[in-house]
Order: C-alpha cells, then structure tokens, then sequence
C-alpha cells in the first residue's frame, strides 16, 4: 500500500499543494462534501497538485492506489488508511458568512494511537509520544467519521460555507466571516488558535461549537506549524487548558470536565440517549414544536459530551458561574449521563448559548450531534443557529422568561422585580435564563416601579412606586406623597421623580422638593423607565422614544411587544399582561 502525506492541511484556491509518497502511484481526488472526483492523475514520489480556481471551499481526500477497506464503525475499527491524504481548500477571496473548521490537530493526535512513540495516545500510558509530526501518513479522520454527516449535509442544505484546517484559525481570517463553526471532536486548540477565536467573539463575531471534548488540551506548535507538541503534563510542558488558568468553557461555555464519555466497546450506549428540553420559549427551538421536558436529538449525545456546572432554581436550570462559565449562559437542553461511570466517564451534557463581549457562542456539547442532522428536531436547531448567527448583527427581542400578568417592573441591582395583577411583589435573577418569578410579598396594586441609581434627598437605592391612588411610594417605608393628576407611569433619573400623565404630561420632582415640575409632553407614554440619566417611553402601539430630560424625544425605532418595560444596563426588558418576559439591546439610530 502507498503510503503519503500533504505537506500542509490547507492551500488556497488557485494555489499548489505538494505531497510526499512512498513510491509513484495513481490518484483521485475527491470532494468529501459530495465525492465529486475534481483530479485523476498519477502522482510521482514528490508531486504537486495544482488546486482549481474553481474547486469550492470543502474538505478533500487524495487517494494513492486502490482505496483500502475502512468502513464507518462505531466504536471504529481500523484508521484511517496510509494511502488517504486529507486536506482543506480555503476560499482565495473569502466571500461566505460561515468559517467551518476541521479539526486536523485532534486527527493527527489520534494517528498511530497505541504505537509506543508514534502517538500521543494512551493519554496516561509512559511510551506515548508528546510530539507527533504532520510530515508522516495517517491523520485523517476517524473510522467514526464525527465530522462526516456535517460536510455532507451543509452543501445540499443550502449553506453558502467556507471551510479552514483549524490550523488556519487566526485573526485575518476569521475577521472575513460573520460565523464560525467547530464540528464533530475538535480536542486540541493551540494558544494562538484559541485567542484568534475569543478576539473574534469579543468584537462581535459568532461561534456555534457543534462539537464535544472541545478545546479539552493545549497544544504548542515547532518547526513552522508542522510539529505539534502536547506533553500532557503541567510539570514539564502543555496540558488541560484548566491547567493553565484558562478553563476552556470560558471559550465555549461547557467543558469535558463535567461532561460524559462512553467508549470502546461501550460506545454504542451513546445512541440509547436523548437531550430533554429545558427552555422551549428561546429562539434556538424556534420552530421545533417542543415544550419543556421532551425529550429529543436520539444518538447525537456522545461518544463524549460537555457540560456546565448548574444547579436548578425552582425547576429550571442555572449556571453558576463557578467552573468558568460565563453568567450569561443560558442552558436549554440537558442530559444526565451520570451512569455513563461505568463505560468511560459518568457526567452530564448541557446545550446552550451565551454572549461574551460584541459575540455569540452556541455549544451543541457533543462529537455527534453533525451525524445525526435526519433528526428533524436537530436539523431544526442547527438551521436557526446557522442562519441567525451568520446574518448581519440586528438587536432583537429574546425570550427570557415565561408569560405571567405583569402590571409594573423595575430592576434593583441584579434582580428584576414586578407586581402582578393582585399586587404581588415578585422576583427573579435578571439573565437569560428562564427562571420562574418568585413571589415575595403582597404590596397592593401599583402602577409603576422605579429605583433610583444613587441615594439623594431623603431617597435611597430602593423599590419606588406609583400606586393606583396616584401616590408615590416606597415599597420599604410607605407614602411619599401625591404624584400629579392622572398619573401613569413613572421613571427616575438625575436624582428626580419624572411622572406620564393620561393627558400626555410629563411632570418632574427632584428628590426633596415638594413642587412638580411641568416637563413638556410626555411622548404618549403608557409605560416610563430610565437608564443612565434617559428616560424611555412606550405609548399605546408600544413605540418606543428616549430623551435626556429638559431635551426633546427621539423615536428609537422600535415595540415593545408588551405593555411593561423597565431598562438596565443597556438592554430593554418587556412584559405584560400576556406576553412573555424579553429583553434586547438598545441603540439609537446611527449610533
């Protein structure tokens, strides 16, 4: 059999790429996406292949000689063949939304696993290798084929995609696309790959991991890229990324340290299991007709799963923030794979999404989850992650929470409180996650809540509300006094008490006074809250207008979609009487 290697795992279009083999033999080279043949030929021991301008952007295999038996197996059964080189053609002018990845350092970590200093495999074992070469046969994928069912399917899907050897991650290249993608078991990320990465997050671009064991070992890279280095050992070089005081979730959101592995000859109890829903209101499920607790995704748990560390509030699921998740985590999918203990290693498995800086990163947390896309649920998901985050970045309502009768909402300090129609004071974290108001006390029925961003006047960091009785009042120390006629909502800003009229007034008090002020109109507010020295105001239709007191108002094109809303920290928070709790951020036009 011919043995041969390419001697880089991508070249651009229109570009060349040369091989080494063993001896002269005969080659056919196909796209993996479609096995569409792009070159026959025969190729001499030292041959260079001459890529097509218009070969697309996909992952190819070069076959040398006749094709060798290496069939799909799960757990696998053989390696990838010698004769089998596989390499990625990169788009000369990228042009797609979507970055997919190929995780050709993990292939490579797996090649020769078991040969005493030819593999980095077995993890622990004393012969295994701690530097392994790109410049030899093998490292293609495994007989598993975690990758496969995503390259096939992404084409016929109708994805426009570009694809890159995870090798290629750095800034230039992934500032040209708007989505990245890991698929399948990407386990082995550089420092340079993984900044690359997080800086593209940070400054808005979007990540959907649809991966498992991600991002698990640091690897260093010698002799310009082709020697790939990972001791797995903090005493003397490279190991877990935790090892180095950067856990991989704060990259992905989960990692492999509370998450699940089933394998060798157990590796077949993966397709027994499923995903149950924990938050079927968010936009991921959009479409997929399911409800809290179904279950869904059969065998795309595994062969290993990632995790966030969580604990339930009240029924529902949230992170806590203390394994290097970020807070803002969302967990929408889980599974308790704790008896996998017995058959590799015993765990959970969480999807979900969170925000880090101008970015977005989902995280499917599982190798199989490309292989089993005929799944209409799983297809469904992927869809809306691919197409939401690979459009051009648009601010819109998100789905935080459950329907409830809300009549008023104010947020102090890291919680968002609400009066309901019976004049329950309620309570909840103010995140993404969707936790159940919790009910605190009764307080009467109330218009409006505000809180104050200082202390000032005789007035503290507290709960203020306007009552039905047209009185201000402190939900701590009682009646503050009468608001103006016909009161309607209330906001608080520059250490005053800012009131809508019924009559389109917007009247002012400054903390300690005892006269209203006439403030101009009050844009038809129905509903007032303040951020950062504004007010914001929705009328009947639920427009929403900002101005900075004493100044004019200014439509900030937008609704909310229910008749309630307050404002923290750059966002906008909605309710009502039937709609569920939403949030978005907030932008002047042009802004």
């Amino acid at each position: 059999m011919i043995a041969a290697y390419a001697h880089a795992t991508s070249c651009v279009q229109g570009g060349e790429l040369r091989f080494t083999l063993s001896a002269p033999s005969p080659v056919v080279v196909t796209d993996v996406a479609d096995d569409r043949i792009v070159h026959e030929g025969r190729a001499g021991a030292d041959w260079t292949l001459r890529i097509g301008d218009d070969w697309p952007s996909s992952l190819y295999r070069a076959c040398f000689g006749p094709e060798q038996p290496w069939p799909y197996s799960l757990p696998g059964s053989a390696p990838c063949p010698d004769n089998e080189v596989y390499f990625v053609v990169r788009q000369a002018r990228p042009t797609s939304p979507i970055l997919v990845s190929v995780p050709f350092t993990t292939w490579q970590a797996y090649n020769r696993s078991g040969v005493p200093g030819e593999g980095l495999y077995w993890t622990e074992s004393p012969e295994r290798a701690t530097r392994v070469s790109f410049d030899r046969p093998g490292g293609g994928p495994p007989p598993e084929r975690w990758e496969e069912g995503m390259i096939r399917w992404l084409r016929p899907a109708g994805y426009d995609v570009a694809y890159c050897s995870n090798l290629d991650l750095d800034p230039e290249l992934l500032a040209a696309h708007r989505l990245l993608v890991v698929n399948g078991h990407d386990e082995y990320w550089s420092m340079g790959m993984r900044d690359a990465v997080e800086d593209f997050v940070a400054a808005g671009g979007n990540v959907a991991f649809f991966s498992g064991n991600t991002a698990w070992w640091q690897i260093t890279l010698e002799d310009g890229g082709r020697t790939m280095v990972c001791e797995r050992d903090p005493l003397t070089g490279s190991a877990e990324w935790v090892a180095t005081g950067r856990p991989e979730n704060t990259l992905t959101g989960t990692s492999f340290r509370a998450g699940a592995g089933t394998w060798g000859p157990y590796m077949r109890r993966m397709l027994d299991e499923s995903y149950t829903t924990r938050f079927a209101g968010h936009w991921v499920f959009e479409g997929t007709g399911l409800t809290d607790g179904d279950k869904f995704g059969q065998g795309s748990l595994g062969y290993e799963t990632d995790a966030a560390e969580f604990e339930e509030v009240a029924g529902v699921p949230r992170v806590t923030a203390r394994d290097g998740t970020p807070s803002s985590f969302v967990v929408l999918a889980t599974a308790d794979l704790r008896h996998w203990s017995a058959y590799g290693q015993g765990g959970m498995a969480t999807m979900g999404v969170f925000t880090s800086g101008a970015g977005t990163v989902f995280n499917a947390a599982t190798i199989n989850w490309g292989n089993t896309l005929h799944d209409p649920v799983v297809e469904r998901v992927t869809r809306n992650v691919l197409d939401r985050l690979s459009a051009a970045p648009s601010p819109r309502w998100e789905v935080i929470g459950a329907a409830a009768d809300i009549r008023a909402m104010a947020v102090l300090g890291r919680t968002l409180h609400a009066v309901d129609a019976h004049g329950t004071l309620l309570a909840r974290e103010l995140c993404g996650q969707n936790l159940a108001w919790q009910p605190v006390r009764y307080v009467g029925e109330l218009r409006a809540l505000a809180v104050p961003r200082e202390a000032a006047g005789g007035i503290g960091v507290e709960l203020l509300g306007l009552s039905a009785a047209g009185r201000l009042v402190s939900l701590d120390r009682g009646d503050l006094g009468p608001a103006p006629e016909g009161a309607l909502a209330l906001a608080v800003a520059d250490n005053a008490f800012h009131v809508a009229t019924d009559r389109d007034e917007l009247w002012s008090l400054t903390f300690g006074e005892r006269t209203w002020r006439p403030a101009g109109p009050a844009s038809g507010a129905r509903c007032l809250s303040a951020m950062n020295g504004r007010l914001y105001a929705a009328d009947a239709a639920g427009d929403v207008h900002t101005m900075i007191p004493g100044g004019t108002w200014e439509p900030l094109g937008l609704q909310a979609p229910g008749e309630v809303f307050t404002t923290c920290a750059g966002r906008l928070v909605s309710a009502g009487r039937s709609e569920p709790l939403r949030w978005r951020t907030v932008r002047l036009p042009g802004h």
